[in-house]
């Protein structure tokens, strides 16, 4: 008995310890990117920095305005995602509920394995496939040349897949038989449970299926680089070249130096700031919505 709970308090210290250096590891990324950041900010200017529409770090006169960047990041994820999340829903619903078992594992092993692949593959993949699809029918057009926001977006949904998929497949698994068999026994046919009763019920982990989908398309970088054509343009035309946040970080830290640098980190920043907004509204449009639960 001595035996057993020495062995349950070491792997109880185990856990708690692992929280503690994950959650410290995670509060000096934080530290340490506002730390740089912030000398920008003050000297440059908040809003200056968030809604000037200039980049230049290396002119006379430098600007190190964020807002096309800034833009260019919100519009791909939200289209991406628009893609992605009922593409990735419908395809779940598909494997748990209208496929046999033999081939649902066939599919949700490609799907693993896609989850897997390393996004300058899948971003190569979509330069040789999409980019140069749109530059054969629309080369035309001035200033089209395959790399765009449009191909940006493909990569993105590619990229956001196979995480919706794979989140979403378990959380309808979890759900409970008895409100399937409630649900048809009451006389609802089979797409009607699905989507009535199914869907409802397993809407917590599909919330945290689309936030992690967002999380890794919000903050993806080297696949959009290879396609987005990256260049500093905001446009209602999907056709031309942009360039997201991360994609900016990723070009000029190799060079970039003194108030350029800290204007890279507090690129980083406005990120981190993105990305937990978008975390905050997902969560609370989920406890608005969980009095409908099944």
């Amino acid at each position: 008995m001595k035996k057993y709970l020495n062995k349950q308090l070491f792997f109880e210290t185990l856990y708690k310890l692992s929280i503690i250096f994950a959650s410290l590891l995670l509060l000096l990324i934080i530290i340490f990117i506002f730390f740089e950041g912030v000398p920008a900010l003050k000297e440059y200017g908040v809003f200056k920095m968030l809604f000037n529409m200039s980049w230049q770090p290396t002119a006379h006169e430098p600007s190190f305005g964020l807002s096309k960047m800034i833009l260019a990041t919100i519009i791909s994820t939200l289209l991406s995602l628009l893609i992605a999340i009922p593409i990735g829903l419908l395809s779940s619903v598909c494997l748990v509920r209208l496929v046999s078992r033999k081939i649902k594992n066939i599919i949700m092993f490609i799907v693993e394995i896609l989850a897997g692949i390393p996004s300058v593959i899948v971003g190569f993949f979509v330069l040789k496939t999409i980019v140069a699809f749109l530059y054969q029918h629309f080369y035309m057009n001035i200033g089209v040349s395959g790399n765009s926001m449009l191909a940006a977006v493909f990569v993105l949904a590619l990229m956001a897949l196979p995480t919706i998929i794979t989140i979403t497949v378990k959380a309808l698994e979890a759900v409970n038989p008895m409100y399937t068999e409630a649900s048809l026994g009451l006389g609802a046919n089979k797409i009607q449970t699905i989507y009535k009763v199914e869907l409802k019920a397993a809407k917590s982990g599909i919330m945290a299926a689309i936030v992690l989908g967002a999380g890794r398309v919000i903050g993806e970088t080297m696949a959009v680089m290879l396609v987005s054509g990256n260049a500093i343009n905001i446009s209602s035309n999907l056709l031309l070249p942009t360039r997201t946040l991360t994609a900016n970080i990723a070009t000029e830290m190799s060079y970039a130096s003194g108030l350029h640098q800290s204007a890279l980190y507090a690129s980083g920043i406005v990120l981190f700031i993105m990305i937990m907004l978008i975390n905050i509204t997902l969560l609370i449009i989920l406890n608005k919505g969980g009095g409908d639960n099944a």
